[in-house]
Order: C-alpha cells, then structure tokens, then sequence
C-alpha cells in the first residue's frame, strides 16, 4: 500500500463571475502578486490598484462575459481543471491518493483546499503545478503561496514538487493528438504562441549574464534548463519534430505583452506579418496553457483572427490546448506515480 498521498493541481486562476466587481477582485489579487509585476511594493501597489485594475477591470470584464458564452456560462478554465482533476482521481483511485484541485488566484482558493488536505493528514503532498514551462510569475508563484501556507502547519508531511513538465512524453503527444484533427498541409504558416514574459525576468534566471547570451532558441543546456525562452523553444521542437513541420514553416513566437521590453517575436506582430506577406491560413498552437482560456479563446482564436482578416488573411485556426486528453491525464498520472 502506498503513503496517504495527497496531490494538489494549481492552475493560475479565474474570476468568480465576470461581473465588474469580481473581475476587480481577481485582477487585483493576480496583479498585486510580487512575481508577476517584480517592481517594489510600493510602485506595484500604486500602479496596480490606483491605475491599472481601475481602468482594466470594466473592460475586461467585457471579455469575460464573451468568455463565458463559451464555456456554457461557466469559466472555460475552470470546467477543463475540474474535469482532469476528476479523471485523474478515477486513474488513481486504487493508489490511496486523493486529488485535489486549487486556483492560485481565487477561487477554489489555496488556502481552504491545503487545509482540507491538512486536516487530512497525509504523509505525503505532490504539488504539481499545471504550467508545462516553469516561469517564476506562473508556476514559482503557486509553489511559493503553497509552500507559504504549508509551512505554518505544526506537522509537515513529505513534500514533493514538479517545477516544469514540457518535456513529458504525455503531455507533448496530447499537444500533438490536437493538432492531428487538422490537415497541416492546408496552412501557410504555423505559429507556437506562448504567453509573453518581461526579458528581465527569463534574465533574472542566470547567475551571470543575460537570456541574450544564451542559445535559448536551439539547445537546453545546464545554465537555461528553467529559462521560459528556452523551455518554450524546447517545447516547439519537439512538437514539430512528431509532425513533421519543418522549422521554416514555423514561428516560436509570445503574446499578451504590456510593453516593448517583454519576450520577442510578439504574436499579433506576426499574425499581421504572416498577413502582408500573403498567407492565407495560419494554424497556431498555444503550448503554455493546458486549458483553454482567455489568451487561447478570445486572444488566438478572435483578436488575432480580426487582425489576420484585416491585413488580407482569411482563418486563424487555434489548436485547443491539451484539456481533459486522455494523453495529458497519463502524463499527470506518471507525473505522480514517479513520486509516491
């Protein structure tokens, strides 16, 4: 029989509703995290709660509600989390191993699911994170709220953690299971869209030196094996190389930037290249969410498809992310028995 395991799933998170107020709520907590918006406390709190969450949170709300029709009324992030979690529950049903599911910001909260798990009393947790490159704003975050909470328990149960998984024969061939519902050869170009990061904080991953001074784009090495610039690159290669896509048909490229200084190429820049150099059909694949959402739904597969339609393109396909594939679910079920 194995330990009493417990394995918490944290996803980035999603507004309650999106109403004004809880869109509010949800960006403030998000924003007001000092991994995501790395400038000091007082700048941040000024910037974010007396500038940006006023201003943005009507208008975001907006795009929430589209959103929603969607998901049937319902988070679409949310509906794909709650599903794999309760898969992989029935996969591992036998095993003495209880999953549970928590949002980093809102709701399921970290804070009422760990001490759930607390008062469970299991002699071991496995914390998976479910973002397949490890960034310091997305999985360094939820490690870190975790380990924050976990720590002021009086008796602290082994604890075991997966940082990155992109790599994971499972959850490429759920990417790839994806991509085989379309006909590649009907699109001018492919592009693999990654949700955008500021360069300081891929340089902040270096004990010497900046991303610049490494080849992120070609290889993993020792020194950028937690690099986001690098794992997204990795990512793409090996998604490519099971499709047989050949690296000139394909862009690496990152979206949801809120100034010039974040990753490069920008993804609608390239969307509105690929247009003007007489594409007609880009295919675009979003391999850092493994749930559909707001940046794959309404980013990919509505901004960026009136941004193509308006410089003379005709259909932006989105890829969906790896959801409730059964390839993913085996790439978390793995990702746990390895631990226990």
């Amino acid at each position: 029989m194995n330990k009493k395991t417990g394995v918490l799933l944290i996803q980035l998170g999603t507004p309650d509703s999106p109403s004004t107020s809880d869109v509010r709520r949800y960006l403030s907590e998000f924003l007001n995290d000092p991994r995501v918006i790395d400038i000091p406390w007082l700048p941040r709190k000024l910037l974010v709660n007396g500038i940006i969450v006023p201003f943005r949170a009507p208008k975001s709300a907006k795009i929430y509600k589209e959103l929603w029709a969607f998901g049937n009324g319902k988070s679409p992030l949310l509906t794909h989390s709650e599903n794999v979690q309760r898969i992989l529950q029935e996969e591992l049903k036998d095993q003495n191993i209880t999953v549970e599911l928590a949002m980093r910001y809102q709701n399921p909260s970290m804070d009422s699911v760990l001490e759930r798990m607390h008062k469970a009393n299991y002699e071991q947790i496995i914390i998976i994170p479910l973002f397949p490159q490890y960034a310091s704003a997305s999985s360094g975050s939820a490690i870190e709220k975790a380990m924050d909470i976990i720590r002021k328990w009086w008796v602290i149960p082994e604890i075991k953690v997966v940082s990155q998984f992109y790599d994971h024969e499972g959850y490429i061939n759920s990417v790839v299971e994806r991509a085989r519902a379309f006909n590649l050869a009907d699109y001018d170009h492919v592009l693999f869209s990654y949700h955008g990061l500021p360069e300081r904080q891929v340089d902040k991953v270096y004990n010497s030196g900046l991303c610049t001074d490494h080849d992120c784009e070609s290889e993993i090495t020792e020194e950028n094996k937690f690099c986001y610039k690098a794992t997204s690159y990795a990512t793409t290669r090996l998604i490519a190389a099971k499709l047989n896509i050949p690296e000139e048909k394909y862009t690496v490229c990152f979206q949801s930037r809120l100034n010039e200084k974040w990753l490069k190429p920008f993804s609608d820049k390239v969307v509105e290249e690929q247009a003007k150099k007489g594409a007609k059909k880009l295919l675009v694949f979003s391999p850092a969410f493994v749930a559909d959402c707001l940046e794959t739904i309404i980013e990919i597969g509505g901004e960026y498809q009136e941004i193509f339609a308006h410089n003379g393109g005709e259909k932006v396909q989105l890829v969906p992310s790896s959801n409730d594939h059964p390839e993913f679910i085996s790439c978390l079920k793995d990702l746990v028995i390895k631990r226990l």
